[in-house]
């Protein structure tokens, strides 16, 4: 029934796209983006429409043409050629999109706004609805606020063109994934122009009976009376019927010895039909920019989200004991936990500042941004937890119990506890900055932001709290193509959710040194070279001291991040592309000596692509990459001495034919199917690596 759906929503979308096309005069060509790098504008990373090379702080923007090419279907895959980044961390994840940069849990923003404000409260962005990914590497609170210290992820929303075109594919594929896609955009009148992006989706996963289905519809409007005048409006409604791919292995039978045997990559040990991760997603964006001069903006954002969920999972109890879980001698027999929770979120934000563009001289140009802008979240979530046990390598599904289709309660079998939390968050921010530019060759950026921010969490008392943040920057080309750059940053971080003890989390705080240069000889060639030192208070890490939950945290002291990065971009001759990159990062609980879990020291990958002229109007793109992540070492009681999670070393490939206005691609990621563990804990759980994924697009452009 649901591919018929699919079919079905797939032929009216070609049909209304051919409609289009009948009223379309001249057939834009789809522009090529192959290669990333500080030569392209990110507003992220100022606010303003700087080019990201005159900024003392690494950027990498990520067009959706390139990250498309290597085989994203999700937003923590786009990072996963991104130097300083660490992708998909815990393995794929039906969840929630991870990413750590510079060993530091990357905060989501869309279009400048904070996205994501808690853990398992609402469904994953979709990567089809961006035009492009910006990581900022560093801390940005002077105007972002509630950025997390290690960089921030930027999502720029595909936004309506007074030029007709656009785009609608179908898609097959691994886990017997189909799709329908589409993205059309043009003038409705002389002010007014309108844009749909679209996607559905049916498909499985690389877990047994574990969905990944989608209907996402985003339809924007753009009006613009005047070339100083612009009002875009975004709506988005997104439903997700899917699951957690993490199982939450036991260590013994995955990356450790069970005499039955390694446990499968696609084992479930939940209750089919009952473990799932449903969403619903409705949000409404507001972007305004007026130009009262040639020298002075208004630019204003913002947002509403609201977003429900279900999420009903199964996880082994590996955490009482991590080095021997099993009940029995045989260790076949585990316990296992049945967690049930619905979850709602609310977010009202908005960003809305000043632009004034002045000299101070003949030769120094200012750029001064004074704003304000405001968050407000509320997350409330009703949970229930109740464990039963089964033969983890012979599960008797029918065995489980489904809790009536809800979450286990008092009664329930081996039911064990419930509770509910409320949590509402507030935050207020100022903040200015002044780019100032010297000769044309030096750029010093200073910023100062006073946040005010207070939680919330029913039940128990309020926390109010307050920081002043400062930034400094200057890079400056000191010699053509050779820009050193040196810059101090701060961040504070307000956290949704409690510790173990039921008390609100209090704001991260921290501060980065940073030097570097970017090396930039031609428009083709770009090499960007960087060290940090990172520290930070009030990490959230594992509470040790309640083994049986391993979602219970706890605030860490003072911690580092510290190393290097290298990387670097160019067009070579026959037009053949190449990015690389390489990263170096000791992250550490100040006094353990210990590296932080989770975080490998070492990642580096090379991505190239290279077209081939075929005949009249015909292409073939032929690309690859391969990324390597080092080992990781996770600490606790049942290993002081630590376990080690072993590097792994993938390999993608593309190749996409187009010819006149069609197109069919091939991608692969993990071509070579090499299973692996992403992390394994020592708190007891491993988590599978992404399996081998290939997939075709057959793609009508207009």
């Amino acid at each position: 029934m649901k591919l018929a759906m699919l079919l079905l929503a797939s032929s009216a979308i070609a049909s209304t796209a051919a409609q289009a096309q009948e009223h379309t005069a001249d057939q834009p060509e789809r522009e090529r983006i192959i290669v990333t790098g500080d030569r392209l504008q990110s507003e992220g990373a100022t606010k303003t429409a700087v080019p990201a090379l005159e900024v003392p702080q690494p950027v990498t923007v990520i067009p959706a043409e390139l990250y498309e090419a290597q085989g994203a279907v999700s937003i923590s895959d786009t990072l996963n050629y991104v130097a300083g980044v660490h992708a998909n961390p815990y393995g794929p994840d039906g969840r929630v999109d991870g990413g750590l940069v510079r060993g530091v849990q990357a905060l989501q923003f869309r279009d400048g706004m904070r996205d994501i404000f808690s853990f398992y409260a609402s469904i994953r962005a979709d990567p089809y609805n961006f035009s492009q990914v910006e990581v900022i590497r560093g801390p940005s609170a002077t105007l972002f606020g509630s950025g997390s210290l290690g960089g921030i992820i930027n999502l720029v929303s595909k936004t309506p063109e007074f030029s007709p075109q656009g785009e609608v594919s179908v898609r097959y594929g691994s886990f017997d994934r189909v799709e329908a896609l589409a993205d059309v955009t043009g003038p409705i009148g002389d002010t007014v122009a309108g844009r749909v992006v679209a996607r559905v989706r049916d498909s499985g996963t690389q877990t047994d009976y574990v969905r990944d289905d989608r209907v996402m519809i985003s339809p924007s409007l753009t009006w613009a009376p005047s070339m100083d005048t612009e009002l875009t409006v975004i709506g988005l409604y997104q439903e997700d019927d899917g699951g957690s791919t993490s199982q939450f292995l036991p260590l013994v039978g995955t990356i450790l010895p069970n005499p039955n045997g390694q446990l499968p990559q696609n084992l479930f040990i939940g209750k089919p039909g009952w473990d799932r991760y449903d969403g619903r997603l409705a949000q409404g964006t507001a972007l305004f920019r007026q130009n009262f001069s040639d020298s002075v903006r208004l630019n204003m954002r913002g947002r509403y989200i609201d977003s429900d969920l279900t999420y009903f999972t199964h996880y082994p109890n590996s955490y009482s004991n991590p080095a021997n879980p099993y009940l029995d001698a045989d260790q076949r027999i585990i316990g296992n936990y049945a967690s049930g929770s619905y979850a709602t979120l609310e977010v009202a934000s908005s960003d809305n500042n000043l632009q004034f563009d002045f000299n101070t001289g003949d030769n120094i140009e200012h750029i001064l941004l004074a704003g304000v802008d405001y968050s407000w979240s509320r997350v409330r979530k009703e949970d229930g937890l109740a464990l039963e046990t089964i033969d983890i390598y012979d599960i008797d599904y029918d065995a489980l119990s489904d809790y009536g289709f809800d979450i286990p309660r008092a009664g329930d079998p081996g039911f064990l506890s419930s509770s509910s939390t409320d949590t509402e968050t507030e935050q207020l921010g100022f903040y200015v900055q002044d780019q100032i530019r010297f000769f044309d060759r030096v750029s010093l950026v200073l910023g100062a932001r006073r946040d005010e921010v207070s939680v919330r969490s029913f039940g128990t008392e309020t926390i109010d709290a307050g920081a002043t943040s400062f930034r400094a920057g200057l890079i400056a080309e000191v010699v053509s193509g050779v820009s050193p750059f040196v810059s101090y940053t701060e961040s504070f971080e307000p956290i949704a959710g409690t510790t173990s003890d039921g008390s609100p989390f209090t704001p991260k705080q921290g501060e980065q040194w940073e030097a570097g240069l970017k090396i930039h000889p031609s428009n083709n060639i770009l090499l960007t070279l960087t060290a940090y030192d990172i520290r930070e208070t009030g990490r959230p890490i594992s509470d040790d001291s309640t083994p049986d939950d391993p979602r219970d945290q706890i605030q860490a002291g003072e911690s580092f991040s510290r190393g290097f990065e290298v990387s670097g971009s160019a067009t070579l001759p026959g037009n053949l592309t190449a990015i690389v990159n390489f990263s170096y990062n000791e992250a550490e609980i100040e006094g353990t000596g210990r590296q932080l879990d989770n975080v490998p020291k070492i990642n580096t990958s090379l991505w190239l692509t290279r077209p081939f002229e075929l005949g009249e109007d015909v292409v073939l793109l032929l690309g690859g990459g391969v990324r390597h992540a080092g080992d990781n070492i996770s600490y606790g009681a049942a290993f002081p001495s630590g376990l080690v999670t072993p590097a792994y070393t993938l390999v993608d490939a593309v190749a996409e034919l187009s010819w006149s206005d069609w197109s069919l691609a091939v991608n692969a990621t993990n071509l070579f199917d090499h299973e692996y563990y992403s992390a394994c804990l020592a708190r007891g759980d491993c988590f599978q690596g992404a399996d081998r994924n290939i997939y075709a697009t057959l793609t009508r452009r207009f």
